[in-house]
């Protein structure tokens, strides 16, 4: 009698008590790294603004972060496919907690660039791994909004930052900023002590009695809660090849392009518009205090527009919300560079925030980890989001440099056709995870095995 695997037990699961449990462990932990990420905007417009940092210095700093975002992110998925989810999601709340704390202190900018790198090691982790967490547990006909939701309890740390840039740094300066990322790193990292875990993983690393005994008990507290579950699909999984380089062989070669070259433009609206913002607003005169106020009315649009992503992915399909979200964003940022009026722009700025953070949600926390087999996960999730990174590297680098030449107009011009790009090869190399069952998706996600 053919018995049914794990994934397929959780797959057909309804969303109960140990989900959510599991849901806000994670979001936690998310939360404080988009507050340490996005802690960037308003510490480098403090700094300029009092002298200790200058733009190529705030450059070098960004530069650092996706230097250890990289190297976090490629270490962690092969750390996270080889020794477990769970052991790998710790090691970086430590590690990105300490150093945001360490920063409080720092006596230069040269420092403060170091610490920054360190901080980023743990910050390319917690992306990877927290992702992949949701895609493992939860089940596949509700995946999306879950994972989307857990992006946008990250992009509640750029409102959160900015709110508290706003209210602090002009009273206690911009080191009260890493004080306050520490703080919530560590305490999220106590959280997640009690996270299981991936069965999914364990039935894959040969230790099937562990899968075996967790799944049973969340198939009886759920069972608990809601009566009688539905059967699992008793389809047996394909054979395998696990070899690394199948991720550099059809089909998943073409899942590697489109997650890199997707994470690489995502990257680059990120680092080159949203945490720039308020030091644009400083360099064309406006106060400190006015520049993080206009940088919180925008970031207002990142909870929403993740919120959105997360809907719609479930509900327009994954392919469908990348590519429209990328052409209204080109749409957006024109508007945004013509614009001469100040309340006009913030305006503009908000909106143009919704379809960045609809693309952040769709990719980072739905469509990227969902290409990639179990087996492979946190090896193509960490090599998409290290050479989305990586090549991001030089974007804060030469950011400055094109502002002062350009202008707004610049910068939004570089945005606009690295948007384009993105929409063309999702559409053109993308596949549809959404419009597929779970066990149909799995199999198409699967290498196949190489003749003998």
């Amino acid at each position: 009698m053919s018995t049914a695997s794990i994934g397929a037990r959780i797959d057909r699961l309804p969303v109960g008590k140990f989900h959510w449990k599991l849901f806000y462990i994670v979001a936690v932990g998310m939360f404080f790294e988009g507050f340490d990420i996005y802690i960037a905007a308003s510490v480098l417009a403090g700094t300029t603004s009092t002298g200790f940092s200058t733009f190529a210095q705030n450059g070098l700093f960004i530069s650092a972060t996706f230097v250890g975002m990289t190297l976090g992110a490629l270490l962690t998925g092969f750390l996270g496919d080889r020794y477990g989810r769970r052991r790998t999601y710790q090691w970086n709340l430590l590690l990105f907690g300490a150093a945001a704390i360490a920063s409080a202190f720092a006596p230069d900018m040269q420092t403060l660039i170091i610490l920054r790198f360190l901080m980023g090691l743990g910050l390319g982790a917690e992306n990877v791994v927290g992702y992949s967490i949701i895609a493992e547990f939860f089940p596949s006909k509700t995946r999306g909004r879950w994972a989307g939701m857990i992006c946008t309890a990250v992009t509640l740390g750029l409102p959160a930052s900015a709110i508290m840039a706003w209210l602090l740094i002009p009273i206690f300066g911009w080191r009260v900023m890493f004080v306050l990322g520490g703080i919530g790193a560590l305490i999220a990292w106590l959280l997640r002590t009690k996270l299981p875990e991936s069965p999914r993983w364990l039935e894959i690393a040969g230790r099937g009695a562990e899968a075996e005994k967790l799944v049973s008990e969340i198939e009886r507290e759920i069972e608990r809660e809601r009566g009688a579950l539905p059967a699992p699909d008793l389809t047996p999984p394909p054979a395998i090849a696990r070899d690394l380089g199948q991720l550099f062989r059809e089909p998943l070669l073409s899942r590697v392009i489109v997650g890199s070259v997707s994470l690489m433009v995502v990257n680059t609206l990120i680092y080159g518009f949203i945490v720039w913002m308020p030091t644009f607003f400083v360099s064309q005169g406006q106060t400190i205090t006015k520049s993080t106020g206009f940088a919180l009315l925008m970031a207002l649009g990142g909870p929403l527009g993740s919120t959105l992503g997360a809907l719609a992915c479930d509900a327009l399909g994954r392919k469908v919300t990348i590519v429209g979200s990328a052409l209204i964003g080109v749409l957006l940022s024109a508007a945004f560079a013509l614009s001469t009026d100040v309340l006009v722009t913030v305006s503009l700025g908000f909106l143009l925030t919704i379809p960045i953070y609809v693309l952040v949600a769709a990719l980072f926390a739905v469509y990227i980890p969902e290409i990639f087999p179990t087996e492979f996960r946190l090896r193509g999730v960490g090599l998409c989001n290290a050479v989305g990174r990586s090549a991001s590297i030089i974007v804060p680098l030469f950011i400055g440099p094109v502002f002062v030449s350009y202008g707004v107009v610049g910068v939004l011009s570089v945005m606009s056709a690295a948007l384009l790009l993105m929409a063309v090869v999702v559409a053109l190399l993308g596949i549809e995870p959404s419009r597929m069952g779970s066990a149909d998706l799995d199999e198409a996600k699967r290498p196949v095995p190489a003749a003998s």
